[in-house]
């Protein structure tokens, strides 16, 4: 049956800080195993001197446009940066120059669920526990509209390929409808910061 799903192409979402995980999950599953085309902005493809809707523009345009499925790679402090909540926003805007891309989240190993902040825990979709107040909130918002879903790291391409799928079956379904009504992050959260709250 895997064999008949089509290799998306993928738009990858993540905090800066974790870019050793990024380049890892898109070395073991990208081109070469035909899991997904990735279509992620690499370290110098945006000029950072650039003005904020410059930025916007450009991965608006020239990244998510040519992806179908975000996939947000989570670690400790992703929900804290703006460019994950435009990202997330972004993709699952449909435009008339743009298509809604299908969205999932993946916890990486930098993850840590600490319920030290009185925030409750939640079950990801292949059973691992995670606190909803240190994912980022759009794509939080999102899992709760039943347009997206979150997982922890995949053990194969074989199950990476099959959420990926089920993600781009699912945007343009009318059964589930995304949620961008949340406003967009002016700057990133402040480092202090250990959660949001609904």
């Amino acid at each position: 049956m895997l064999r008949n799903i089509p290799k998306h192409k993928v738009f990858v979402s993540f905090h800066h800080a974790d870019g050793d995980y990024r380049e890892e999950f898109e070395n073991a599953f990208s081109d070469d195993v035909k899991t997904f085309v990735s279509r992620s902005v690499q370290d110098g493809d945006i000029d950072p001197n650039n003005k904020t809707e410059t930025t916007r523009q450009a991965i608006r345009d020239r990244f998510i446009s040519q992806s179908s499925v975000t996939v947000v790679l989570i670690g400790q402090d992703t929900w804290k940066r703006k460019h994950v909540d435009w990202e997330i926003g972004y993709s699952i805007k449909k435009t008339s120059q743009n298509t809604r891309s299908g969205l999932i989240g993946i916890l990486l190993p930098s993850y840590d669920k600490c319920n030290s902040y009185g925030c409750s825990t939640e079950i990801t979709d292949d059973g691992v526990e995670y606190t909803p107040c240190n994912i980022p909130p759009r794509l939080y918002d999102n899992i709760q509209a039943g347009y997206s879903k979150l997982y922890s790291c995949p053990i194969n391409h074989q199950e990476l390929m099959a959420w990926i799928h089920e993600a781009f079956q699912k945007r343009d379904s009318t059964l589930y409808l995304p949620n961008n009504s949340r406003p967009y992050f002016r700057e990133n959260r402040r480092e202090y910061q250990n959660y949001w709250q609904a």
